[in-house]
């Protein structure tokens, strides 16, 4: 048989599943290769212990130790991806010795042991702030140097920027939105003016970060955007290169989008993050609601993928962050944390461990913890000498009066808990406002009992993680917040609870601790095998992989989208030719681009109005001999005659049932007995859903019936339109000889037969007789955002196909090459049109041009 290692994966990956499974294969042949290094590592966690100062050969060792090795490994990944990760802080801070010289401290958190593991995949580069603000450009030469050994590139911030988009957006806005606290209430109108200065710096941060990223990108360079604080950079740095692999990460909950809703700057924010090529978070949750954000903030459509804007599609996927988990296993062994252990077993004996580990912040619960004990104590009075809760809290933003008094807050609880239940030789709380280093950590670990991690809100919380890593002997028992990230991956193996509900916490804590010890074992090994596998570098390397694979399926996707308009060509060709037809479309193709939720108001919306751009182009086009402009809408005539009465143009309403040069009267196309006996039942079907769905209408034409339901609620639109469609297609339009065309979100029930590719042979055959045409018509442009029914239009003209008529007077006329015929869908798309243009305004501009080479009658 085969070895089960890549090898055995097809060569040639068919499908997205397959290049991912292939990538993963070959992660694992790489990450079992034996390897003999110190396995020393990095400090990583919540910064819930002490920062510790690193030499030289310590920070070069971090990039150097595999070299070697590596170099003269031959797989079939090749060399190692170039990784440029942008963070706003740097995996170490710098601390100034003197004017030129700068000593490095290594930062703590997931995200450095993913990128900085013994197992790397990718060459890392680090961008980001390094923490200390350098205004003279000899003690930044000196920080760039220093910071190079550890291959990190510094980005330089000014106090006024710091303040302004760290303290101030960052921290004050985006930071308590994104953990549901809300925006600032005090002093409202204030904030309201604030909030623009912050912004306005926000923007101009991330704009620098871009311009460090550009001064060291290299073609085919991975950018990995992290954070919040840089929820701006993915458009810069597309905006400087298209092309530029871009993928983005938040690293705490992302809000429901009624809470997202109140930021003032929510769109501009979310349009930022669309532009990466895939938007990573934690859990699915939260991209279930960036993807609703995105929907009902936006308009734009949320797909299995991601979400959809234009044709780009950015795709939004989960993925959970982990631990190194072999440093904290190993560490049980050494030396030092052995020495703790046997301290802490002597200290508490005879009584159970609790322990409870986490930054002094209002979204850790706390307050609620400790709460929860006290009363696990008041009613449970045979285990208040025999149980104790170690509270490692470790202080941040000392200088916020906010957080000021949470100390004072959690103090004020402690003390009263231990002055009721405490002894003479015990107290019942140990509460220790300082972090631990990493040896005194893991022994702690390693000795507790039962883990309390009951966050009111965290992205994941690696606490859990690391808990669950050091627990190999005690088989501990995990409390866990539902409201922590961490509760998707290790739930199924810990005590889910509501922080809030102090009675329930109090309860789960008299259950882990009279937990049957076979129980024990089942929750722990769960756990335990996730988070073994789940590692901070599976997590980096998964991501990476994940994102080239969205570039290769968005290269695969755009292949079959028609590509851009070369407008220079088109021009070229009209100032050639000497009988040209121009077909337009209406709505979205000559009209304004608008909200698409009708914030502008819906009742403006819904009238359909010429661009206002396009009324001299088109003035200046209609009044050309040589030039025929036919305007093909599904409109009624009431719509097309107010809009266009004053060109010189063949305007055919309802998809080419009624046409009429301007300067005419309407006459109809439609073939004979075109049976219309249908339209009242659908009506009366399209009244109802109108009633039952707000914000919809719908459109009762001669020919067709549309119900559209584009400003209505998105998911509830869907419902209805999905109630609607099984209501047609088995009641009043069963038998009939209907066709029913769905758009983006409209419904359109029609006669076979009326299409505008069916139109269109007619409307030329009666163009050319009212005109007396003899000459060919040799130049075609067709521009429309049409129904994917009525794109058979495009194919009339292409010259290679046959044509259906080619005895009508029409076809007959038309004597194109290929090279002069330019069929263009407006936006983004699979469609059966040569190339595409992005908006309307691609089209204005592109009708200016042309209107510059026509030649008027008067």
């Amino acid at each position: 048989m085969q070895p089960n290692n890549h090898n055995c994966v097809p060569l040639t990956p068919r499908s997205r599943l397959e290049r991912l499974l292939r990538e993963r294969e070959i992660r694992k042949s790489f990450k079992n290769q034996p390897s003999d290094e110190a396995r020393d590592g990095n400090k990583e966690g919540e910064q819930c212990y002490g920062d510790s100062s690193i030499s030289e050969n310590d920070i070069s060792g971090f990039h150097k130790e595999e070299e070697a090795s590596e170099t003269n490994r031959q797989d079939e990944r090749g060399s190692k991806q170039r990784l440029l990760v942008v963070a706003n802080r740097l995996p170490v801070s710098a601390v100034r010795d003197g004017v030129e010289s700068y000593h490095l401290e290594i930062s703590v958190g997931g995200l450095v042991s993913a990128l900085l593991g013994k197992k790397k995949f990718f060459d890392a580069r680090w961008i980001g702030w390094a923490g200390v603000n350098v205004p003279d450009d000899v003690g930044r030469r000196a920080l760039t140097k220093a910071l190079a050994e550890m291959r990190c590139i510094p980005v330089f911030l000014d106090e006024e920027i710091v303040n302004q988009y760290y303290n101030g957006y960052c921290n004050n806005i985006l930071w308590p939105l994104f953990h549901y606290l809300g925006l600032p209430q005090e002093d409202r109108l204030a904030t309201t003016r604030t909030f623009q200065s912050q912004f306005d710096a926000y923007k101009k941060a991330n704009q620098i970060f871009a311009d460090v990223v550009n001064m060291h990108y290299e073609e085919g360079d991975v950018v990995w955007c992290h954070d919040y604080h840089l929820m701006f950079l993915p458009k810069c740095l597309k905006e400087r290169n298209d092309k530029m692999k871009v993928g983005w990460f938040l690293h705490t909950p992302f809000p429901s989008s009624e809470i997202h809703r109140t930021l003032p700057s929510r769109s501009e924010l979310l349009r930022s993050v669309l532009e990466a090529d895939l938007v990573g978070f934690h859990t699915y949750d939260y991209a279930r609601h960036f993807v609703s954000a995105c929907t009902r903030i936006l308009g734009l459509e949320g797909t299995p993928d991601g979400v959809e804007d234009r044709g780009k599609l950015t795709r939004v996927a989960a993925f959970p962050i982990g631990i190194d988990s072999e440093r904290f296993i190993q560490a049980l062994e050494l030396p030092e944390v052995q020495a703790h252990m046997k301290e802490l077993k002597e200290r508490f004996a005879g009584r159970k461990v609790m322990l409870g580990v986490d930054r002094l912040d209002m979204i850790k619960g706390i307050p609620q913890k400790i709460l929860a004990f006290e009363k696990f104590l008041e009613e449970n009075s045979h285990w208040r000498d025999k149980v104790v809760l170690l509270q490692i809290a470790v202080p941040t933003r000392k200088d916020v009066p906010d957080y000021q008094r949470l100390a004072s807050q959690v103090h004020e609880i402690v003390g009263r808990i231990n002055g009721r239940f405490g002894t003479l030789t015990a107290v019942p709380l140990h509460h220790l406002d300082r972090s631990l280093d990493f040896h005194e950590l893991c022994a702690l670990y390693a000795v507790t009992d039962v883990a309390l991690v009951t966050s009111l809100r965290d992205g994941m919380n690696l606490v859990s993680y690391e808990f669950v890593a050091c627990q190999a002997s005690k088989k501990g028992v995990l409390i866990l917040s539902e409201f922590a990230g961490a509760a998707q991956s290790l739930g199924a193996g810990a005590i889910l609870v509501n922080p809030w509900n102090i009675t329930e916490v109090a309860a789960s804590i008299g259950y882990a601790l009279d937990m049957p010890a076979d129980e024990r074992e089942k929750r722990h090994q769960f756990n335990f095998r996730h988070v073994k596998t789940h590692t901070s570098q599976e997590w980096a390397a998964t991501f990476v992989s994940e994102l080239n694979d969205t570039i290769v399926e968005a290269q695969l996707r755009t292949r079959q989208d028609p590509p851009l308009l070369p407008n220079k060509v088109a021009v070229d060709c009209y100032k050639k030719s000497s009988n040209r037809l121009i077909i337009l479309g209406f709505n979205a193709t000559l009209t304004e681009p608008v909200d698409a939720l009708g914030r502008a108001g819906q009742i403006r919306e819904l009238e359909l109005k010429l661009h206002p751009n396009l009324k001299g182009p088109l003035k200046k086009l209609s009044d050309d001999p040589l030039t025929t402009i036919v305007l093909l809408s599904g409109s009624n005539r009431a719509v097309l005659d107010k809009n266009f009465s004053e060109f010189n143009m063949w305007l055919a309403a309802e998809n080419g049932m009624f046409l009429r040069p301007t300067s005419s009267e309407w006459m109809t196309t439609m073939p004979e007995n075109l049976n219309m006996d249908w339209v009242d039942s659908v009506k009366h079907v399209f009244e109802y859903f109108t009633e039952r769905t707000p914000r919809s209408h719908f459109e009762l034409r001669e020919t067709s019936v549309v119900w559209n339901y584009k400003y209505a609620d998105v998911e509830f639109g869907k419902i209805q339109a999905r109630d609607l469609l099984q209501h047609l297609w088995t009641g009043p339009i069963s038998n009939a000889s209907l066709e029913v065309v769905q758009g983006g979100r409209s419904v359109e029930v029609r006669t076979v037969g009326v299409s505008k590719g069916a139109a269109i042979d007619r409307i030329l055959g009666e163009i050319v007789h009212n005109k007396g045409m003899k000459a060919p018509i040799d130049y075609v442009l067709c521009i429309g955002h049409f129904l994917s029914k009525d794109e058979d239009v495009y194919k009339f003209f292409e010259p290679e196909l046959p044509c259906e008529s080619p005895s009508n007077e029409g076809s007959s006329v038309l004597d194109l090459k290929g090279d002069n015929y330019f069929s263009c869908v407006v936006g983004r798309k699979r469609s059966s049109a040569r190339y595409h243009l992005k908006t309307s305004d691609d089209v204005v501009n592109l009708l200016s041009d042309l209107a510059e080479h026509s030649s008027s009658t008067t």
